[in-house]
């Protein structure tokens, strides 16, 4: 019997998983670390000790508790979270800590440069939406400003994926999907575009694109006896996060949406044609002929983190000497405010914006904070702040004829039944989640399926996802929220001069 590994790479944990061809659930590992952030507005991962690291103790976990043979896993997947850029050597070596996603914000000098550089004209025509925090180009460009001796080492500038694939097969590739979102102006059209980005690096220092679902490669024997697996092992190309978890949650055809709520939360909503909006961005799909606007706000789950270390500790403390979950006690402390939390709006800019305000300098703001205010209002305000960041979203969309007819969610924030109920009734939208709800390392292991020939496509993973929970917005409770929705809305564009006065160190 054939089995498929996939293992995805996260903000603060990594998870993987062992598949049955028909895609059942044989196994699966989580290994928790952490995130680096030397200064404020930077975050960093150390892409040996902390990428590596996990996908080599999830994958002989993974083989070791499920009795599963190495020789039977038939493919293996991975994915990591997005636009990341660590520089390695010839030996792919990091020669630095891998600058993060979106949510740093390092590299505004240079995204305003690139804009100025290629022109906002000839940036729009080409996809759609201006540079933004996520660009790789950007950090690329910080990386040769600020640490020249490190770009001239460098062999190959590498997103997550990248280095993962690298490091089992010696194979340096990109997915098309990433490439497109994250990776402009290095690629377009599937190839590596030596007129526009021959003035700020060498070509040959990143990675050729392949689909998703080649096979990019095989494990070599030096990483079959990290991982456990064995050598020859087909590895497919690899993806970012979003990507993987909208296939694990059957986001598979025009009108339908993925809301994921991990440490950020990451939208794709699909079409059947190109559509483009300055505040959002636009690309092609992993799945072939079909299309992709998405969004994304920073902070959803860090800022539950964030609040769990600073205003639960008690909580904290109680978990760790054998009590109950942190976040169900959070969760709990929240249950009976009401929608609005008693006059309190807070903005989720914690660590900048992404969309759709596309503002690295932007911060979190409590409106309306009175005596009468809880750590439980606090806590649901960040918590239906997230919710009217995704309403923006769905509002955008609707203007440009691109509503979705069906929204999935997926993540850790699923778990949080409060914050489904809430994202249900801001938006006014049915909410369902899928019944194999891991994530993104499910969604490796069915594009690994789908690489081995498995299946017959993307098509054939449609008789395997299923709908599992589904919650249903009150109208009642919509109403209630609107007068908070707008207030919302109007105040990041009153506080934005604010913001971008506000000194560095206080950020």
């Amino acid at each position: 019997m054939e089995y498929y590994m996939g293992i995805d790479i996260g903000s603060y944990e990594s998870k993987g998983v062992i598949i049955g061809a028909g895609g059942e659930l044989t196994a699966a590992s989580v290994r928790k670390h952490g995130m680096d952030s030397p200064r404020p507005g930077w975050y960093e991962h150390d892409a040996e000790g902390v990428w590596w690291r996990d996908f080599c103790e999830i994958s002989n976990e993974l083989l070791l508790e499920s009795g599963v043979p190495a020789s039977s896993i038939a493919a293996v997947g991975a994915s990591t979270l997005g636009a990341d850029c660590v520089p390695v050597d010839e030996r792919c070596r990091p020669l630095r800590k891998a600058i993060l996603y979106g949510i740093d914000a390092r590299t505004t000098d240079e995204l305003k440069f690139l804009g100025g550089y290629y022109g906002p004209e000839k940036v729009l025509e080409m996809r759609g939406s201006p540079f933004g925090s996520e660009d790789a180009a950007a950090k690329i460009l910080w990386i040769r400003r600020h640490e020249p001796e490190i770009f001239a080492k460098t062999h190959k500038f590498c997103t997550g994926s990248t280095y993962i694939t690298a490091k089992l097969t010696g194979e340096y590739v990109i997915d098309n999907f990433l490439a497109q979102t994250c990776f402009f102006p290095i690629y377009h059209g599937g190839r590596i575009r030596e007129d526009l980005i021959g003035e700020f690096f060498r070509p040959d220092q990143v990675p050729e694109c392949r689909p998703t679902t080649d096979i990019a490669g095989r494990v070599t024997a030096a990483a079959a006896r990290e991982t456990g697996l064995a050598e020859g092992t087909p590895v497919t190309t690899g993806t970012d996060d979003a990507a993987a978890e909208a296939i694990s949650a059957g986001i598979l055809e025009s009108g339908d949406m993925m809301v994921m709520l991990g440490s950020s939360m990451y939208l794709i909503c699909l079409t059947d044609r190109e559509v483009r909006d300055e505040r959002m961005w636009s690309s092609g799909y992993v799945v072939p002929g079909v299309f992709t606007i998405q969004g994304a706000t920073n902070n959803a789950g860090t800022i539950t983190r964030w609040l769990g270390n600073n205003l639960y500790r008690d909580f904290e403390s109680s978990e760790s000497n054998g009590g109950r979950n942190v976040f169900e006690m959070m969760m709990e402390t929240a249950q009976d405010i009401p929608p609005g939390c008693d006059g309190l709006v807070a903005l989720p800019y914690f660590a900048g914006e992404r969309s759709p305000i596309g503002d690295p300098k932007a911060k979190g703001v409590f409106f309306g904070l009175g005596l009468h205010h809880t750590r439980g209002h606090i806590y649901r305000a960040c918590l239906e702040g997230v919710a009217y960041s995704l309403r923006q979203h769905l509002d955008i969309l609707e203007s440009l004829g691109a509503s979705p007819r069906r929204l999935t969610a997926v993540g850790g924030g699923t778990k949080n039944p409060l914050w489904m109920r809430i994202l249900s009734d801001v938006s006014g939208r049915t909410l369902s989640t899928p019944v194999i709800n891991v994530g993104a390392s499910y969604g490796d292991a069915l594009i690994a399926t789908i690489a081995a020939g498995q299946n017959k496509g993307f098509a054939g993973l449609r008789g395997i996802i299923r709908t599992g929970a589904v919650y249903e917005p009150d109208a009642d409770v919509h109403s209630k929220y609107e007068t908070y929705y707008e207030i919302f809305s109007r105040l990041y564009p009153l506080t934005r001069e604010l913001m971008h006065s506000m000194p560095l160190g206080a950020e």
